[in-house]
């Protein structure tokens, strides 16, 4: 299957699960709104989701699909499904004892993950006990993760593409069936992730048992190859991650900050997801086997043009995204969210934050692009290198940025956090291509001044007219949802429409794009 092809397959995948995902988000906020329960459940849920996509998206898929890779290239089957049982052995074995330690020191994580509700025990004794419930889903998705990078790596990429939507799906039936039949009724979120987990991780294994892939787990540390995944992964936490540990610090300033600002941010940062989970996930998803497969052929050539043809559907496709969630922030919030117990005033906080959240977007699907570059040759330094300064940038803007907001009174500060991680998302990835540039590992193929010319008249004709659609966000907060819904549609089909009409009277064809040069 073409990598365009593969692409298509997984971002469809991907599509419905973060149309589910909107669909959850609209539930949440017309069930919930934006308070103390839902800034409650969103940290119990955030701190085992950011250890996923810490270990699973992040540096455990990026260090054991270049090892897997290089197995089943060079050596024989079983050899593969002795590497496959001892790691998914030692990676179940490890993250049991985190679990069962999370579990109990609940309230400990509690006070360093949300240290701004110290003096708030009931909402801090709320957060810890649904910690207890949610914090397996880290066991559940890693192994998941295991069992989706083995079918990646054998081009198998529409099931673990599908597999979020029974999470969307757990969580919805949550809300609406089993919520109002509990005394505690957000407690019915915590446990819709819990099954979540489950449903995730047996939904996989019938597809790696096809593969001859599923065996009983084994422990050996000593395993050669286990040795090595381990040894990428530990460094690669940071390398790869660098973007979810700045978001987790956003939601630690946020608890500083007045009710509601943990849930802004949280349903922006869900907007910005939607196009770096279909795009840019996706696309790199797709790469990494793609470079590891190029790398253990010793073919540098092919490993050069693959990530050059991915960073120009980055420029294709990210530059109107971007501009498209600035200027419709806030009718996008208006029309997804705003109903219920979630507010006009809430839409304008959340837009603020989505609009600085979405200036990063391009940075966002870049790290995650280039960073397989460097674990599909097995190299963890140089990003844990970049991560770390990319992080301490996040870390000194995020309380630059909102000591300066609260000193001249700004109305939504919580603003800040998210665009110091938009700037330090650039950082990383202005780092990440300089390092490859200068090891020769990318060089640019001819014609990127003619696609920078092509994409950015495109998206000047696109975003002049969007704006001229939208309005004034006022009239988005007053209008009837099916209005908002039909404007909304009406801005995103014409723009999206006069983007690519532009590009092709520009001479941009899809031919040119289509593959690897």
């Amino acid at each position: 299957m073409g990598l365009l092809r593969s692409t298509a397959v997984v971002s469809g995948s991907t599509l419905v699960s973060r149309v589910l995902g909107f669909v959850r988000d609209v539930v949440f906020a017309r069930f919930f709104g934006a308070g103390l329960e839902t800034d409650a459940f969103f940290v119990a849920f955030k701190i085992p989701n950011f250890l996923r996509r810490l270990f699973a998206e992040g540096a455990f898929s990026q260090a054991f699909v270049p090892v897997l890779s290089e197995y089943k290239t060079r050596r024989e089957q079983a050899e593969v499904v002795d590497l496959s049982r001892h790691v998914a052995g030692m990676l179940a074995g490890v993250l049991i004892l985190v679990t069962v330690f999370a579990v109990l020191a609940s309230p400990l994580l509690v006070l360093v993950f949300a240290s701004g509700w110290v003096d708030q025990a009931d909402k801090s004794a709320l957060t810890a006990y649904m910690l207890r419930i949610t914090f397996p889903y880290l066991l559940f998705m890693s192994l998941t993760a295991l069992a989706g990078s083995i079918l990646n790596t054998y081009g198998r990429f529409a099931i673990p593409a599908i597999t979020p939507v029974l999470l969307n799906v757990s969580l919805i039936s949550a809300a609406i069936w089993v919520a109002p039949r509990m005394e505690e009724p957000v407690l019915a979120l915590a446990w819709g992730v819990f099954v979540a987990g489950l449903a995730q991780l047996f939904f996989q294994l019938p597809a790696v048992a096809r593969l001859g892939l599923l065996r009983w787990p084994r422990w050996n540390w000593h395993h050669e190859g286990v040795q090595r995944v381990f040894r990428l992964m530990l460094p690669g936490i940071f390398g790869s991650s660098v973007a979810q540990i700045n978001l987790l610090f956003d939601t630690w300033l946020a608890t500083w900050l007045v009710t509601g600002s943990v849930s802004w941010l949280y349903y922006s940062d869900r907007l910005v997801e939607f196009p770096l989970g279909v795009f840019g996930i996706a696309l790199a998803t797709v790469i990494l086997p793609s470079l590891s497969e190029t790398h253990a052929r010793s073919d540098p050539g092919a490993f050069s043009r693959t990530l050059d043809w991915a960073l120009r559907w980055v420029l294709i496709i990210g530059t109107p995204a971007t501009v498209s969630l600035v200027i419709l922030a806030g009718p996008i919030i208006s029309t997804l969210f705003q109903n219920g117990e979630f507010t006009a005033h809430d839409v304008r906080m959340a837009s603020l934050s989505l609009m600085a959240y979405a200036v990063g977007l391009q940075g966002f699907i870049l790290v995650k692009v280039l960073a397989p570059g460097y674990f599909a040759r097995q190299d963890t330094r140089t990003p844990v290198r970049v991560g770390v300064a990319a992080m301490l940038l996040n870390m000194v803007l995020n309380v630059t940025f909102v000591l300066v907001l609260l000193k001249i009174d700004f109305p939504g500060p919580h603003a800040g956090l998210a665009l110091a991680t938009a700037i330090a998302a650039f950082f990383n990835a202005g780092l990440l291509l300089r390092g490859l540039r200068r090891s020769g590992v990318f060089r640019a193929q001819p014609g990127w001044l003619r696609l920078f010319l092509q994409v950015l008249g495109a998206t000047v004709v696109m975003g002049a007219l969007v704006m001229w659609l939208a309005g004034d966000l006022t009239r988005w907060t007053q209008a009837p949802v099916l209005e908002r819904v039909w404007q909304l549609v009406l801005c995103v089909g014409v723009g999206g429409t006069a983007y690519f009409a532009a590009l092709w009277l520009a001479g941009l064809r899809p031919g040119e794009i289509r593959r690897p040069a």
